[in-house]
């Protein structure tokens, strides 16, 4: 008796290893639930089909969540479609959950808030311990590429992590040439997203025009060079992140006695003595830091924010607060303080 083919036991085995810690024993009841979020594309439904197939041999429930953002005319039709292939898998529960995408960051962007939204909060009203997304090395070598062309620093240069709270991404490690051929090899009919082809989406062009020229001059090898990169880059800022941790919990100690800070009273302030001896490189993370905690969006947050709260601690002069997304920070008496813009 032959076995599955290759493509398929590299997905089998990809989507196993991503879900070894979580195998229940023999007493746990109901066994825990994993959710595959499904678009129909062809990287989405060889992973539904490689969950439904480890599931069900190891002792987990397996379910999927079909997010139909409304962008494209017919996409309640693509989404219908795309639970009723999760279902003959044998997925269950199946949901498909309508969202509204908003317009901050620009369409990919509100995109993929509303999609994460409604996929964590899947998970929640479910009961899910985990949700998997299908992106695949070449996703993440064109995440590396867009982070360069942004001029990011190695937060974003370090792509997307395989594994960051609920979410999980089995197949970061496959080409994307594999997964198709999965998909292909088991009779599964995808849905070709017209927009993953040409039109304003970035990632679009990325795929089909930057990446075929760097492979045509650099070599076949480009995108596992660029996953590579992303993979110790990532290693390398969880250290750095940790660090700045520290810094800023000792700036935070630092901060008015009492924890009150201008405006608002829930947050401490932070010592600017002790965060302008630190490096420039954990001073910057931890003002990043910072700027989240006290309310900043997370996408919205950039390099030119932090480096103008920065220069409040290095090149201060008297001037006036620093006007971020959502939260504006002054410095009053030797400490950075957060205020509420909306």
């Amino acid at each position: 008796m032959s076995g599955p083919h290759p493509a398929v036991a590299r997905v089998r085995s990809a989507v196993r290893a991503a879900l070894a810690d979580l195998v229940p024993t023999r007493t746990e009841s109901p066994p825990p639930l994993v959710l595959v979020a499904c678009s129909g594309g062809p990287d989405s439904l060889a992973l539904a089909a490689g969950l439904a197939f480890v599931a069900q041999r190891s002792g987990l429930r397996a379910g999927a969540v079909v997010v139909d953002h409304g962008l494209q005319e017919g996409s309640d039709r693509v989404a219908d479609r795309a639970a009723a292939q999760c279902g003959a898998l044998g997925l269950d529960p199946v949901e498909v959950v309508p969202v509204v995408v908003g317009g901050a960051g620009g369409p990919e962007a509100a995109a993929r808030t509303a999609r994460y939204a409604a996929l964590e909060d899947a998970a929640d009203r479910l009961g899910a311990v985990a949700v998997l997304l299908g992106h695949t090395l070449d996703d993440q070598a064109e995440t590396v590429l867009l982070s360069l062309a942004r001029g990011s620093g190695t937060r974003s240069l370090a792509g997307m992590a395989p594994v960051r709270g609920l979410l999980r991404r089995p197949l970061l490690d496959l080409p994307r040439e594999v997964v198709h051929e999965a998909c292909a090899a088991q009779g599964l009919e995808p849905w070709d997203d017209p927009t993953n082809v040409g039109g304003p989406n970035r990632r679009a062009g990325i795929r089909h025009r930057v990446l075929p020229v760097l492979a045509d001059v650099l070599g076949a090898t480009v995108p596992q060079a660029l996953a590579r990169t992303a993979a110790l880059l990532r290693a390398d800022g969880e250290v750095l992140d940790a660090l700045a941790e520290d810094l800023l919990e000792r700036a935070r100690a630092g901060g008015v006695p009492d924890g009150t800070a201008v405006g608002r009273p829930d947050e401490a302030a932070v010592d600017v003595a002790t965060l302008a001896a630190a490096p420039d490189a954990l001073r910057r993370r931890a003002l990043h830091r910072a700027l989240l905690d006290w309310g900043g969006p997370a996408g919205s947050v950039t390099a030119s924010h932090v480096l103008a709260v920065d220069a409040l601690v290095t090149a201060w002069s008297g001037q006036g607060p620093v006007h971020a997304p959502v939260v504006t920070v002054a410095r009053r008496y030797g400490r950075l303080a957060p205020q509420i813009t909306s």
